[in-house]
This record gives structure tokens, sequence and C-alpha cells, in this order.
């Protein structure tokens, strides 16, 4: 008899924890078990809408919230493996199943049968005496269809569908090009004059990159761990300007254009909006946000942009009366300013980079920030060797509490590869839920970006990616200590402007020297990171914090300025250049150094054209005003004390979205935030 297939990914994991049996899984698997989990997801549906019993919570929105938990599972695995495992056949795949799920999303959205339950169940409310999670379900559903256009007439639902699938491919698109825009360019150097400047760690990188692409010399790629270190230490001003031009102007022009992409995205959600009755994208988006409204987002951008903008510009003219003063002649550009600014740290603040590397060698970070977590919330972390991985890089650990009790699965994804995009994220393979009272812990995953071990070197980080790791992994606790009953309510699931809070909050242990003496050690001698670098550290944490500042609004600004615009004909009547144009134009004011004809970064800007914060990039300073406000207060209480991590943990990480996020902080911090924490954090207030 011919044995039987069975496809992993449509049957349960006999792993520990149910976790994903990512050594079983096959390409070809993804397509059809995506149709079937589809297929049975739409049987769950109809047997909510032909269900005879009157519509009540539990038949309605609680079995509405429990459908489609297969193919939410597979999503999972498959498209977190599109960000940072994937390859041309995954591309594809990708492109074939996300106008199908869009559909399917859309089908259920706009499911008149099911509206009506749904409908009936709100109309209701009053009388059901639900509890608090129970009644934020019920108003997220509601507001799920409406905001999806379960009130538009039959026509509009039909051109609203067509809609969303050409989004999600357009969205979709866009990523790809710019990952293969970013592997798409190398600066190979054959001449080892050429590398002058460039510390040892960097050329052995190039020369290994260089080695594995069968290249003789030194091969620098568009990746941060080497396109960051090049432009800051190499005295090559020549391939300094090349490397930045090549790396901002990625998706203009050429085989991975994104300009045109953009402009489609943008007029597609533009429509969408309007017809839902919303003047822009943005009045649509932030109505679900803190912030409520665009005008809300201007003033905050602009209360935090008129202290910052001059001090990033005494910022800039420092850096460049620096550079004079060493023999520098000329405009200090865009491809300068780092390099400066490294000389200038060095001399002032005695900070180098890499005089700081080898103390903050990975695993020990690691092991670090796990130790956090337990002085805070008593976890441990368990590492599971024999659980199955996606990549041979990819660790996992056991998470549970000091009483045992099993919390998550948390895998880590260090190092960069061709099949990964760029950046540092947490994402999830399972999140948190409860069906028929069995409880379903989530699974957790940080992806970095860091210098992989060489032959003779242990992987070694930059102070900025010690950083980047406590960040990540604030939105893990975020996922890993979720409690509650359903999924769409729990860990990060959270708007926009409220999810950056318990990331941006870890950073600020980076910059305590209690904490940078327990593991800041030497990889080779053991020596303890000297005090008097630990001080500098701290002094210059706000080393050309007003440039950085205005960085970061100008994301915000560009984000809003296209996501404000009303007249989608006239966006899609725009070409390359007016796109390079459009976003010149709106930054002109606030450049604190020259801008460069032709580039921009819009055309790779993931963020908000492919990874979910369109309307939403100034939500990273929101959060910073957020943060700065909590950790004021952890550091009144004491910035190992258990118990005030246990208020923080009981009122903001375990409760996810179950309440709204303005009523969750003020009962935590007992008043809203303010701005001025954030300037007060970058001594900024007084400029």
């Amino acid at each position: 008899m011919k044995e039987t297939v069975v496809n992993p990914l449509l049957t349960a994991s006999a792993l520990p924890f149910g976790a994903p049996a990512f050594h079983l899984i096959e390409k070809a698997d993804y397509r059809p078990a995506f149709r079937e989990a589809i297929d049975h997801a739409q049987t769950e549906i109809r047997a909510i809408t032909e269900n005879p019993e009157p519509p009540s919570f539990t038949n309605t929105i609680e079995a509405l919230e429990q459908a489609g938990r297969d193919l939410d599972r597979i999503s999972n695995i498959f498209f977190n493996l599109t960000e940072a495992c994937t390859d041309d056949e995954m591309d594809r795949i990708a492109e074939e199943v996300s106008p199908l799920l869009t559909q399917h999303n859309l089908s259920i959205l706009l499911n008149e049968k099911l509206f009506a339950r749904v409908k009936s169940v709100w109309e209701n409310r009053v009388t059901l005496r639900l509890d608090t999670e129970g009644a934020k379900l019920l108003e997220e559903t509601w507001k799920s269809f409406s905001r999806h256009g379960a009130n538009l007439p039959a026509d509009q639902k039909e051109r609203f569908t067509k809609l969303s699938e050409e989004l999600s491919l357009a969205t979709l698109k866009f990523g790809q090009n710019v990952l293969a825009a970013t592997n798409a360019y190398t600066l190979h150097l054959t001449d080892e004059a050429d590398l002058e400047g460039l510390p040892a760690h960097v050329r052995e990188m190039a020369a290994a990159e260089a080695a594995g692409r069968g290249e003789e010399g030194w091969t620098f790629t568009l990746h941060q761990p080497s396109y960051g270190p090049f432009l800051k230490y190499s005295q090559r001003r020549d391939f300094r300007e090349q490397l930045w031009r090549a790396y901002n102007s990625k998706c203009i022009g050429g085989a991975n254009d994104n300009t045109a992409i953009l402009r489609r995205i943008v007029a597609l959600r533009t429509e969408k909006a309007q017809l839902l009755g919303y003047s822009t994208y943005a009045d649509y988006a932030l109505e679900n946000r803190m912030a409520k409204n665009p005008s809300t987002v201007d003033g905050f951008l602009e209360k935090l942009m008129t202290p910052s903008l001059p001090a990033a510009r005494r910022e800039v003219a420092g850096i460049a009366a620096y550079a004079r003063e060493q023999g520098f002649e000329g405009e200090l550009m865009p491809w300068d300013f780092s390099y400066w600014s490294e000389k200038y740290q060095k001399e002032h603040y005695a900070l180098d980079e890499e005089l700081l590397k080898p103390y903050f060698q990975l695993e020990a970070v690691q092991a670090a920030v796990f130790d956090l977590a337990h002085r805070l919330y008593g976890l441990r972390f368990l590492p599971l060797e024999n659980l199955p991985v996606y990549h041979p890089d990819v660790r996992v650990f056991e998470v549970t509490e000091e009483s045992g009790r099993f919390l998550a699965l948390l895998y880590l994804d260090y190092f960069p590869r061709e099949s990964k995009r760029g950046g540092a994220w947490m994402t999830s393979f399972r999140e948190l839920s409860c069906r028929d009272g069995v409880e379903e812990r989530p699974f957790i995953s940080i992806v970095t970006n860091f210098s992989k071990p060489t032959a003779d070197k242990p992987s070694l980080l930059t102070f900025h990616e010690v950083t980047t790791l406590l960040h990540e992994f604030g939105h893990a606790l975020h996922g890993m200590l979720a409690e509650g009953r359903y999924a769409s309510l729990t860990g990060t699931n959270v708007v926009r402007d409220f999810v950056e809070l318990p990331s941006q909050l870890m950073e600020n242990w980076a910059y305590e020297p209690d904490f940078l003496q327990t593991f800041a050690r030497h990889w080779q001698t053991g020596e303890v990171l000297p005090r008097v670098f630990i001080d500098r550290i701290v002094a210059a944490r706000n080393f050309l914090a007003g440039y950085a500042q205005v960085r970061q609004l100008q994301f915000a600004l560009t984000d809003m300025a296209w996501h404000t615009q009303s007249d989608a004909i006239t966006l899609m009547d725009m070409d390359t250049g007016d796109v390079v144009a459009f976003e010149l134009e709106r930054l002109r004011p606030t450049a604190p150094l020259p801008q460069v004809s032709g580039i921009v970064f819009s055309p790779s800007f993931n963020h908000i054209f492919s990874g979910g914060y369109a309307a939403g990039y100034y939500s990273y300073k929101w959060a910073e005003v957020l943060e700065a406000d909590t950790f004021e207060w952890f550091k009144q209480q004491g910035i190992f004390n258990r118990e005030a991590a246990g208020v923080f943990r009981r009122e903001i990480l375990s409760r996810g979205g179950s309440v709204d996020a303005d009523i969750l902080y003020h009962n935590f911090r007992g008043r809203d935030p303010e701005p001025d924490a954030l300037l007060k954090k970058l001594a900024l207030e007084s400029n």
C-alpha cells in the first residue's frame, strides 16, 4: 500500500509544549496547508452563521475569536520565516497565498449573516454583564467589522475587497524589493590600502563575506553590521560616499524600484479609508490609537521638534568645526557625519566602540539580560538543545516562573544572512490563548543582525547592539508575561503607540552602572569593564541626542506626510521624481545636514510600507515619553526592585490590549504622561 504522507503543518505537533516541528516542514507543505486551513476556517464560520440559537457572546463573539486557529498557526510559521529565512520559492508562495488570506479575512469581515449576529450582540451589550476582558473583545470585534467595511453597500464592499487584496500584494512586494536591493549591492575591495581606518574585526568580517562569495579580498554589503562600521571608520571618503548613496537610494529606480509600488500603496490605503468615511488613511488609522487623530500627532511632533532641531543643528555645527580642526575641507555631508562623530566622541568622551566591544560578548550579554529578567520578574531560562529550529543559528529556551510554571518558549536568531531582512524585531509563532479551559502559552522569537563569530573571535556587540537586544527583549517580555483568555487581546496586541513602551523601557538598564558591572567583562582577560568606561557611557548617552531625535521625528513626519494625502488620483499620477521631491520638500525645513539630490528613504521605508507602522511611526517617540516617565518611577522605587517590577507586570505587561492603553497607563502611573519627561531625559527641555 502507498504510504500516506502527513503534512506536519496540518497535524498537532508531538514536540514538547506543542512547539513547531520545523524539522519536518517542507516548502511543498505550505500551499496545501494554507488551502486546507482556509477551508476549515470557513467551515467554522459557517457553523457560527448557521447556528439556530440566538446570537450570544459565547456562540458568536467567542466562537469567532477561536475560529481559524490552525490558519493562524500556519500563517505565523510561514510569514515569520519569510522575514527570517526566506528564498525565491518562499517568496513565490507568499505571493500566491497572500491574496487568498486577504480574501478569506474579508469574506469574514464582509459576511452579512455573521455581521448581523455580531451587531445583535453589540446592541445588547448592556444586558450581558461581561467582565472587562469579554467587554473589550466584544468592542474590538464590533470595531473590526465596522472598520473593514461591514456597513458598506454591496458595490462598495466589492471595491473594498479588491483594494485590500491588491494592497496585501503591494506591501509584500515592497518588502521583497527592499531585501533584494539590499542583497544586490556589494563594495568589493582587493587592495588592503583601501581598508585604512577599518578595525580588525571589520576587516575580518569583510574577508569572511568575500570568502563566502568565492571572492578574494574584502566584501562590504548594505547589511547593517557591514554598512554601519564602514561609514563610521573608513578613511576613504569616496568609498563612504559610494556606500552611503547605495544604501540610501535603495529601490529608487532599477530592478527593485519601489516608487510606483509606494504610490500605489498610499493610494490604496487612501481610497479604502475614504470608502469608510475618513478623509485620509491617517484619520482612519489613528482613531484606534492613543493619539486618536492627526492633529494630536502633529502637535506632539512639533512639541518635540521645537527644542530638538536647534540642538541638532548646533551638534552638526560642532562636528563640522571639529572636522575642520582636523584638516577636513569642504562641506560636511551625510557620509561624513558618522565618521567624524565617532572621532569626536572618542576624543571628547574617550568612548571608542571598538574598545568597548570586547567587553560585550554576545553570550555574556544574553546571560545578563536573562538574569535581569530573573531579578525583576523571577523568570528562568532553560536551553532546549534538542528542540527543532528553522535554522542552525537559532537557539530556543524554555521560560518558567520560579514556581516552575511554564510561561513561554523563546527563540533567539542573532546573525545576518541573505535570507533574513535587516534590522531587529520580536515576533511570535504562537500567542497566548485559552480554549475549553486549556491555556496555550506563547512561543516568542527575537531576530537580530549582530556580527557573527569569526574563526578566532566570538560575536562581540557594539553598545548600540546591547541596547537593541534589551529593546527586543522588552517586547518579548510583553509576550511571555501575557495573561488572558483571548489571543487577540494578549501580549503585544495593543495599539501601535503603546507597544514600544516595554521595549524602550528596557533600554534604560544599559546605562545603569549597577547593571553593566554584572556582566561586562573582557572576553579574553575576564577584566570587568572599568568604571571609567561606564561613566563615559553614561556621560555620552545624550551625545547627539538632538540629532538622533530629529532623525526619528523626520521618519514620523514623512510617514504622516504620505498618509495624510487625500487625493488618490494625484498620488498615482506621480512619477519617481515626484516621490523623491515629495519627501525632500517636506523634510527641508528640518534637515540638520545637507540634503542630497535624488536620494530619499521612503522607497525603502519598510516600517510604514510593509511593516505595519503606517501612520504610526510617531509611536516610537510617543512610547519614549511613556518609558521616560516610567523609568523615572522605577528609579524612585529601585531599578532591581521586584515589587515595583511586579506592579509594572500586573498593570502593563500582563494586560495586553484587554483595557484601553490610556487607561492602563493612567492606572499604573496615577496620571497621564507628558512629553516633558522625554525632553528632560535628553537634556533638551531648556533649549
